[in-house]
Order: structure tokens, then C-alpha cells, then sequence
């Protein structure tokens, strides 16, 4: 008899669950087809976390040190966070350049970058500048993005 309810409590369950599956699958392909994206904030921390793991995920000797061996690729970007030039990106030059960058992002300072900060830093990228400069004086452009 317990086996039977629990047999029967485990059926609805799953049931409910996969009811739910489908109403979030037909929700989200419904978002994709009118080209909707949810925005998205990241704070300073979170950022910089994230920046940490991506080191260590390159940092295949686990030496804090990023040769070009361990560059996704020999003309990367990580070059310009090589601030004394020796070829070795260090573990607190890879965070200080990716958190300028961050910096740069946040357009508003609020220390948080949303997708439209994104958004815009990208375009302006793209453009030889970076948001919130005059056009005509463009400041250091660091890799990522």
C-alpha cells in the first residue's frame, strides 16, 4: 500500500515536472523566435571572479604565470596585459587589466555592468573608442570582448 502511494505521489510528481519543462521550453522558444534576450547585470565581484577562473582555466601549469604556450592563441590579446613587457602575463596583471576593462564597461558607475553597458562598450569598440570619451580622444582599448 505505502509502495503504491509513493509509486503514485512519484508518477504526479513527475508529471508536474515535465508539464513544467514544457511550458519553460515553449516559453523560451517563443522568446527566441521574436529575438528576445533577458537583460543581464553583473556586478565588479562577480566579474572578477569569473575573470579568476578563466586565468586558471588558461594557467594549465598552475604557476600564476601565463606563458604564450598557454594563450588561447599566439597573436592574443593577453599581450596587452603584459604590462613590463617579459612575455609572461602574471596572475595580478591579468586581473588588473581585466577588472580596467570591467571598469570601462560600467558606463554609469554603479558598479555593475548591465547588457545594454555591454552593448555599448562593444559598439564604441568597434568604433576605435570607448564609452564615455570624446570621439576624437580615444582612450587604451585592453583585450576582451
Amino acid at each position: 500500500m505505502k509502495r503504491s502511494i509513493a509509486a503514485a505521489g512519484l508518477a504526479a510528481l513527475a508529471l508536474s515536472a515535465c508539464g513544467k519543462a514544457d511550458e519553460r521550453a515553449e516559453a523560451e522558444a517563443k522568446a527566441a523566435h521574436s529575438g528576445f534576450t533577458p537583460p543581464a547585470v553583473t556586478s565588479r565581484l562577480d566579474y572578477g571572479g569569473e575573470m579568476e577562473r578563466r586565468f586558471r582555466t588558461l594557467d594549465r601549469d598552475g604557476n600564476d604565470e601565463l606563458t604564450q604556450d598557454e594563450w588561447p592563441r599566439q597573436d592574443s590579446r593577453l599581450q596587452l596585459l603584459d604590462r613590463n613587457r617579459d612575455g609572461v602575463v602574471t596572475a595580478s596583471e591579468f586581473s588588473e587589466g581585466m577588472l580596467a576593462r570591467f571598469d570601462q564597461m560600467d558606463i554609469n558607475r554603479d558598479g555593475t555592468v548591465t547588457s545594454d553597458e555591454e552593448r555599448e562598450y562593444r559598439d564604441a569598440r568597434a568604433k576605435g573608442r570607448v564609452p564615455g570619451q570624446s570621439q576624437t580622444t580615444p582612450g587604451p582599448l585592453l583585450p576582451g570582448g
